[in-house]
């Protein structure tokens, strides 16, 4: 079956590119012109990703994502303007999975929401990793998208649950920003380093609700490594 998109933009112009590029990969799509709208169509038939634009009118996209966080994990796509970095920034941490900023590459949309998916779901059984990650008392089960910390369930992102397996498969291990982007995107995209910044925010922040204070440390000047996680 082929994945469902929904494009959220008031810009027809824009949705008619995005639904035209994402249709022409092989998707379905359906457009609508505001947050509130967005809302209403996941309500009636959640669709396997969203297309958010962050500078809608009236609701935006950030409390779009905002209002979805609270009831579910959908994956989000943003798209922001050039001088709307703090948004963007903004929009990851509310639990966006990832952005682009106008004006863009259809190509490069449409590459990005692939990764999202195949990060979302597996796309066949064989291609699972059936291994189990553990460190510390933090437990990620790849074949069924599964985290936890001490026992109780993390409620990831796609992108964020790949990235910190990159940690797991390497725990004793500093890595580099580019290592860490490796371990969620494709090879030919490319990543600010505010976006990685922005992820390992997003999981220090999940891991310390869940009681691990600890997770992901920073060694200045070089990158990244895990934790203890309460081992």
């Amino acid at each position: 079956m082929p994945h469902t998109i929904l494009v959220a933009d008031d810009d027809p112009h824009i949705r008619e590119i995005i639904c035209f590029a994402l249709e022409k990969a092989g998707m379905r799509t359906h457009a609508v012109t505001d947050g509130a709208a967005a809302l209403q169509a996941v309500e009636r038939r959640a669709p396997d990703l969203i297309v958010l634009d962050i500078g809608m009118p009236e609701m935006d996209g950030l409390e779009v994502c905002r209002r979805l966080r609270q009831r579910c994990d959908i994956p989000v796509l943003f798209l922001s303007a050039r001088d709307e970095e703090i948004d963007r920034i903004l929009g990851l941490e509310m639990g966006g999975d990832d952005y682009v900023t106008k004006p863009f590459s259809p190509r490069e949309l449409v590459a990005r929401v692939n990764v999202i998916l195949r990060r979302a779901r597996p796309a066949a059984a064989e291609q699972v990793d059936e291994r189990r990650f553990a460190h510390g008392k933090l437990v990620l089960v790849p074949a069924s998208h599964a985290a936890s910390f001490d026992g109780r369930p993390l409620v990831l992102t796609g992108i964020e649950f790949s990235i910190l397996r990159g940690f797991l498969s390497r725990p004793t291990h500093v890595l580099g920003r580019d290592v860490v982007m490796a371990s969620a995107y494709a090879a030919n995209i490319h990543v600010a380093d505010r976006t990685i910044d922005s992820h390992i925010r997003n999981i220090r922040a999940k891991l310390a609700a869940a009681g691990c204070a600890d997770a992901i440390e920073t060694v200045h000047g070089v990158g990244f490594r895990l934790g203890r996680c309460g081992g």
